[in-house]
């Protein structure tokens, strides 16, 4: 791979060569490399289609999760999420104890080894939420709750934002049978510059039936200017993670 130095920049295929953009630049590279039809039929590359079929897999699975709790990361996940979100839910398929090469699945994998991952890496959830979150998880109900607090002293805060929400999600997956459910809990917008009172959050197990469950607590700040709301899309201080993972 070479990066193209020239005044005038191609994109397409001169003679043996390809001519492209990336984030990186403009880059050239010569054609070639196996052709597909190999691939999938020789056998020398059945290692290459066992690491295809896991890598289709793996990307069909985080598809799902990033679809269904999309609602809650909108405005808080970063650039690299999807990226991220695949590397760690690989991590989970090669963990599978039950399928041999080719054919493991996220199912049957080390559910908890997502438990922690920040949705957004440039402002983890407890950078920018500083005070004490005590979480409760019983057979029935997943929840946090936060005693009150003064924001401006234990919130990292976006220049101009005047008030923040906490945010509590829970998501539940079967991924053999392609089912899934969602429940959403926003908080009411809190001033930034009052004691903000006890912040309490339930989510009923019952709205989750799917063995595969996470948990997510986020916060997200806002401008509120006349009575409307103006929402900061801040890769810079808009938080969450997923905080608790069970497997039923």
């Amino acid at each position: 791979m070479a990066k193209q130095s020239s005044a005038f920049k191609l994109e397409g295929n001169i003679g043996g060569f390809s001519f492209y953009k990336t984030r990186d630049g403009h880059m050239a590279r010569e054609k070639g490399g196996v052709s597909k039809d190999r691939i999938m039929t020789d056998p020398k590359y059945a290692r290459t289609r066992e690491n295809l079929k896991e890598f289709s897999e793996n990307a069909k699975t985080v598809k799902m999760v990033k679809d269904t709790i999309r609602p809650a990361v909108l405005r808080i996940a970063d650039s690299k999420f999807h990226a991220r979100l695949i590397r760690e839910m690989m991590k989970v398929l090669r963990t599978d104890p039950v399928n041999g090469r080719g054919k493991r699945i996220v199912a049957e994998g080390e559910w908890n080894l997502i438990q922690g991952f920040e949705i957004n890496s440039k402002a983890v959830l407890s950078g920018s939420v500083k005070t004490d979150i005590t979480l409760t998880n019983t057979a029935t109900e997943w929840g946090f709750s936060i005693d009150p607090f003064m924001p401006v002293d234990f919130l990292s805060i976006p220049l101009g934002a005047t008030h923040f929400k906490m945010i509590a999600a829970g998501a539940s997956f079967d991924f053999q049978a392609g089912t899934k459910s969602f429940i959403l809990e926003a908080g009411a917008n809190l001033p930034l510059e009052e004691l903000s009172g006890a912040i309490a959050v339930t989510i009923p197990k019952a709205g989750l039936p799917e063995p595969n469950k996470l948990f997510i607590i986020g916060i997200e700040f806002l401008q509120v200017v006349n009575g409307q709301d103006y929402a900061f899309n801040s890769e810079e201080h808009n938080a969450a993670a997923i905080v608790t993972v069970e497997k039923v």
